[in-house]
């Protein structure tokens, strides 16, 4: 797992934040500037509230910006728990130090290959009154990227908190209330804190690495019937290119926008296309990133299904790190990530 690429800047762009509440859909909107490019800036809303009583709230980034993790973080009273694979935001350090100085127990988890990036992070926050430790060596990477507040609350991002990356990426965090998946994040944090090994519950909506990544997300890749849209940063495993090619083949609409670097993904790029998956992709020179990562499977048919979290597609992501997503149904979100998807994919590099 390396750390995510340096990127060519872009000029800020505005963009629009449209939230759509459970009752009614009503839409409001509020400008914005975040340094994406105009292509990206159609691909809204930024954020998104669940509908039929869900308990999940998405932020589209960049759109959305930080500040729900800033807020969150803020508004604590008894407990912030962080597990992060890079933690590299001076605004969320002194959030959490703040927190911690009025009360709040403050622990966070870093990832300890990682040190370039996270030392300044670990030293600022052992002086400040943070309780910090560095992740287990039972995993190859601490690849994941989840708070927990007040035992009530879990944000899970496919996103980092490092700020120089929060203009060009294309990211996405969810604040989870379900009480069986907060239950379960909070149980298995407990154990990481402390080095010790434990069996990640799925709540109602959790995917785990390495317990279970690869072979839920296989079930979705196999169970779809329609359509599947896939954001993908790294296309490395083969058990998941199968998938997609067998999904291609048997007359599902397979879509995929990501990354490819310097032709890292041609082979596998090359196989999807043959077999009929349309290909969309960026690099670093874009200025514009797709470090989300997203599988939606049958949006607009009853059964449809997202997992957004952070597992890469690679073995080392689906069978050796520790990571966290989730898969919901959740008509709003669903929504949300099919217009940010197709004016990402439709301004793209298209794979020939």
């Amino acid at each position: 797992m390396l750390s995510r690429r340096a990127l060519t800047p872009v000029a800020a762009a505005g963009l629009a934040a449209v939230m759509l509440t459970a009752a009614g859909c009503k839409v409001s909107l509020q400008a914005g500037a975040q340094g994406a490019t105009a292509a990206q800036a159609q691909a809204g809303p930024d954020t998104v509230t669940s509908a039929s009583g869900g308990s999940d709230r998405l932020f589209v980034e960049p759109g959305a910006g930080f500040s729900p993790v800033y807020s969150r973080i803020n508004g604590a009273r008894h407990s912030i728990d962080v597990t992060m694979y890079e933690f590299a935001d001076t605004t969320a350090e002194h959030d959490l130090a703040a927190a911690a100085r009025r009360g709040v127990l403050v622990r966070v988890i870093l990832d300890n290959k990682e040190h370039d990036v996270n030392s300044g992070a670990y030293s600022y926050f052992r002086s400040h009154g943070v309780k910090v430790v560095w992740s287990s060596s039972s995993y190859t990477y601490t690849h994941q990227k989840t708070l927990v507040i007040d035992g009530s609350a879990a944000i899970i991002m496919t996103a980092n908190l490092t700020s120089e990356y929060y203009s060009t990426s294309r990211d996405f965090l969810i604040v989870d209330s379900n009480r069986a998946d907060v239950s379960a994040i909070a149980a298995v944090f407990e154990a990481d804190f402390a080095h010790r090994g434990i069996r990640p519950g799925d709540g109602s909506d959790l995917v785990w690495s390495p317990t279970d990544s690869q072979g839920k997300l296989l079930g979705l890749i196999n169970g779809a019937a329609k359509s599947l849209r896939i954001y993908s940063e790294e296309m490395g495993d083969t058990p998941v290119v199968d998938a997609l090619i067998r999904a291609a083949k048997r007359g599902v609409d397979v879509q995929v926008c990501g990354e490819n670097e310097d032709g890292e993904y041609d082979s596998a790029f090359s196989r999807l296309a043959a077999a009929g998956v349309h290909i969309s992709y960026y690099s670093s020179a874009t200025g514009f990133y797709i470090h989300g990562k997203v599988i939606e499977a049958d949006y607009g048919t009853a059964h449809a299904k997202i997992f957004i979290g952070s597992e890469n597609f690679s073995s080392t992501s689906l069978n050796h790190n520790r990571e966290l997503g989730l898969i919901i149904s959740n008509s709003a979100i669903l929504s949300a990530i099919a217009r940010s998807f197709a004016a990402d994919f439709a301004n793209g590099k298209h794979w020939a």
